[in-house]
């Protein structure tokens, strides 16, 4: 769905002369294009060429199709999960290796096709191999090792992974729920509150130790703008009240400073973390004899 795009001259916006302008916004890219969407034709074809066939091959038909569409569903899940591996910094590898299961789907669905117009199972097997073998190098096959999670203890990131997984559900709901005000400017302030809340979302899954400290924020606040935007989009659809959405821009406006402050705050105390580490570490070899000596300049008069 289009959408327009705000400035200092459009209308219903914010901006005034003077004023600071709105961060932007970091632009999302669907992982499932149209040619993920192109692969459900295959089975549709297959389905209604099947239905003028006789018994066999009706079942045939049917079962290649099914596969078929089973492959794309599984291998559009994949891609939503590949791009949240890549987005992330510490990400654990898909458990169910979706794109792979697409191909080997796909390759089960051509290879019944063609047995079902040529009932020779040598040609059904490489037409299925061949088949499987051009959709792993269409889509490419999924992550298969966890990234960034070295030294991090695993009991503490599947905790992590429970609270992170309940703030996208809040998230993805205060999504679905502010469209029914049919507000843009509602909706692209709640857009900017959602980046700044994912962002604090990610520094905990990188640091799980700052769990404690950001829970609260991920889990009360967050159920907190949830509810509120629930009702205020029940609420501007009845009525279209102005006051209703000052409101509730200002309630965006003050959570996303606080959030903001929360990601701010653990990043200085990993930072500061950083710094102890260090001194403690010089401290040690200080003990041990062992004198850190500073770089000497690349470059200089006695070297030429």
């Amino acid at each position: 769905m289009a959408q327009r795009f705000g400035g200092k001259y459009s209308p219903d916006t914010d901006a005034t002369p003077g004023s600071t302008p709105r961060k932007t916004r970091r632009l999302r890219v669907d992982p499932v294009g149209g040619r993920v969407n192109l692969m459900f034709l295959p089975p549709v074809l297959l389905a209604g060429t099947s239905l003028i066939g006789g018994a066999g091959t009706l079942v045939l038909g049917l079962g290649g199709a099914f596969l078929l569409a089973s492959g794309v569903w599984l291998l559009r899940d994949g891609l939503l999960a590949e791009a949240e591996y890549h987005e992330r910094k510490v990400a654990r590898r898909p458990v169910l290796p979706r794109k792979i299961l697409a191909a080997v789907l796909a390759g089960a669905g051509a290879a019944l096709a063609a047995y079902s117009n040529d009932p020779s199972l040598i040609a059904a097997l490489l037409y299925g191999l061949a088949a499987s073998a051009l959709h792993l190098a269409a889509f490419g096959i999924d992550p298969l090792q966890n990234k960034g999670m070295e030294g991090i203890d695993t009991f503490q990131q599947d905790r992590v992974a429970r609270v992170v997984d309940e703030a996208e559900k809040l998230l993805s709901g205060m999504s679905q729920a502010i469209l029914r005000a049919g507000d843009r400017r509602a909706e692209a302030r709640l857009a900017e509150f959602q980046e700044t809340a994912r962002h604090l979302i990610r520094t905990v899954e990188e640091d799980p130790r700052d769990l404690t400290a950001a829970r609260k924020y991920l889990v009360v606040y967050l159920r907190g703008a949830h509810d509120a935007t629930v009702k205020f989009a029940d609420l501007y659809a009845r009525n279209q009240d102005a006051q209703a959405r000052d409101d509730y821009l200002a309630l965006l406006d003050d959570l996303d400073q606080n959030f903001a402050a929360r990601t701010a705050k653990s990043l200085l105390d990993d930072r500061s973390d950083l710094n102890v580490e260090i001194d403690v570490l010089r401290e040690r070899l200080s003990r041990e004899g062992v004198r850190l000596e500073q770089a000497a300049p690349a470059n200089t008069k006695e070297d030429q």
